[in-house]
């Protein structure tokens, strides 16, 4: 008996250690996938412009696939959060440059939406098919909440120079990010494979079978997407030039003379090629402190309108009242008389307009946003003579909700005017030059961009950059383009389809899963 107290006290303390030494082993494993996840939304980040390694956005997405393998609820959610981090605070940097504070809380927020995502993921069996349907739909949630959406920082703009962009012509960017999951899930599988074919495992075979397969059928996509028609016949050419006045860059509105931005503009028509048939300024190259009609700046537009002999479109903003104002296009017949206007539907927020400015004004200040843009409506298609322009402005370039209905409205080119002056660095010129060679490539359009500090560019329908400006340039960068009429497979189809196909990816990918936990009668 004396000896059995000892005993019972050393199994205690054996078994109190073994719990510590299972602890710290699980710790440091849950570290480490937290630390694999993080690393992978960076390697995915890298596939986005400027960088623009587009391999990597696969290589981060098999990655996370991996990392997720036999994890719980809870550290799926953690691993997403930690994924979702890695991608957004690069992705999003450009945002610290006007709120440290409201940067952190945009970055935050859009990796929530990768944390759910990677909570809808399937632990085991099902996971590749649930991938699909849960990233996907996040995506679109992403793209359309909270605030209209912020479709910024998306991995489908890191495809833009891959094989994978293609793709657009048949789904859009929501399709281009499905073929991205669908080639990481592959990957995964191959990699997979190979690390345990080494050690004799049975199934490396058919992990190889399964990974091969989906490579072959993203390449499938590829061709299908690469032999789709371009966006219609092509019914006329149209010599093009997008006008930018050059200047700093970094700089707000405040810090910027508006009647000084004219100015540039119009002297860089000095450059303008003999025979432009349309002139593209930028947005709000005309910033008033009064209407349009009757101002100095439309005298000087017609003027060049009709001294050029073109026809001339310029971005407009013109307050009304004291706390809100317009943003549009104006567009100029070659006679000099005003033919068509086109007000901007999708605002920044935040940048444009404060939601619930009563309320967030006793918590931020919002003295750089002291008016609120008033959302317009309509197709956006302008009517210049026998033209019919598709116009994005700025950060509508993003959304496909304004480029369709400009499509479906029979627009045979679409005009980005843009600003992105206020950004200092390359990062957000590129990110909206990839987003308007996506645009291109889904609707099957010649694009023109033009923006007062770049980038200026001339985009096909296949979404090659046929030329560009330089950064901080006074430059006119000019082409002939192609006037088309039709229509690609997603300008006729939309994201529905690829949403529909997500969904049942997910409802799958749980069924699969949850039938193996069904006990067996």
């Amino acid at each position: 008996m004396h000896r059995l107290g000892p005993t019972r006290r050393s199994d205690r303390y054996q078994g109190k250690y073994r719990g510590l030494s299972e602890s710290v082993h699980s710790g440091a494993r849950s570290a480490t996938a937290i630390g694999l996840g993080l690393g992978a939304g960076v390697i995915a980040a890298a596939s986005l412009p400027p960088v623009g390694l587009w391999p990597l956005g696969i290589l981060g997405i098999a990655i996370l696939l991996v990392v997720l393998e036999d994890e719980s609820r809870g550290w799926r959610f953690t691993i997403g959060l930690a994924f979702g981090l890695g991608q957004f605070i690069p992705g999003l940097w450009w945002a610290q440059h006007f709120s440290l504070l409201g940067a952190i809380a945009l970055m935050i927020l859009e990796a929530l939406f990768l944390a759910f995502a990677c909570l809808a993921i399937t632990p085991r069996r099902g996971r590749s098919l649930s991938a699909l349907g849960a990233l996907v739909l996040f995506e679109w949630l992403r793209s359309i909440w909270p605030f209209g959406g912020l479709p910024i920082g998306g991995l489908a703009l890191g495809q833009v120079n891959g094989p994978l962009a293609a793709i657009a012509r048949l789904g859009g960017s929501l399709g281009v990010m499905a073929a991205l999951v669908i080639a990481g899930a592959g990957l995964r599988h191959l990699l997979s494979a190979a690390a345990t074919r080494r050690q004799g495992d049975m199934g490396a075979a058919r992990r190889s079978v399964l990974g091969g397969a989906m490579v072959v059928f993203v390449t499938m996509l590829i061709l299908l997407g690469l032999a789709s028609s371009p966006g219609g016949a092509v019914v006329g050419t149209l010599r093009v030039a997008a006008v930018q006045g050059g200047g700093p860059r970094g700089t707000s509105a405040q810090q910027t003379d508006p009647a000084g931005v004219t100015a540039a503009h119009i002297s860089a028509l000095t450059s303008l090629p003999d025979g432009t048939q349309l002139t593209v300024l930028p947005e709000d190259v005309v910033g008033l402190d009064r209407p349009l009609v009757g101002s100095w700046q439309l005298a000087d537009l017609k003027g060049q309108a009709v001294a050029h002999h073109t026809f001339l479109v310029a971005g407009v903003t013109e307050p009304v009242g004291s706390t809100r104002f317009l943003n549009y296009v104006v567009g100029i017949n070659p006679s000099g008389s005003v033919a068509s206007r086109v007000e901007k539907v999708h605002r920044v927020p935040f940048g444009e307009y404060v939601p619930f400015r009563k309320f967030l004004s006793h918590l931020a200040n919002f003295s750089a946003v002291p008016r609120d843009a008033i959302a317009g409506s309509g197709s956006g298609v302008m009517r210049l003579g026998h033209y019919r322009l598709g116009v994005l402005i700025s950060y509508e370039v993003f959304f496909a909700s304004r480029s369709l209905p400009a499509i479906h409205h029979g627009a045979q080119v679409l005009v980005v005017p843009t600003n992105t002056t206020s950004y200092p660095g390359t990062q957000m010129p590129s990110v909206e030059l990839a987003a308007a060679r996506l645009q291109a490539l889904s609707c099957g359009r010649d694009l023109i961009q033009a923006s007062p500090t770049g980038y200026s560019a001339i985009i096909s329908a296949n979404g090659h950059v046929v030329v560009r400006s330089a950064l901080s340039a006074h430059q006119v960068v000019s082409a002939t383009i192609d006037l088309r009429q039709g229509s690609t497979i997603y300008d006729d189809t939309g994201d529905l389809l690829v949403l529909i196909l997500a969904a049942l990816a997910l409802g799958l990918g749980w069924t699969r899963a949850l039938s193996r936990m069904r006990p067996q009668s």
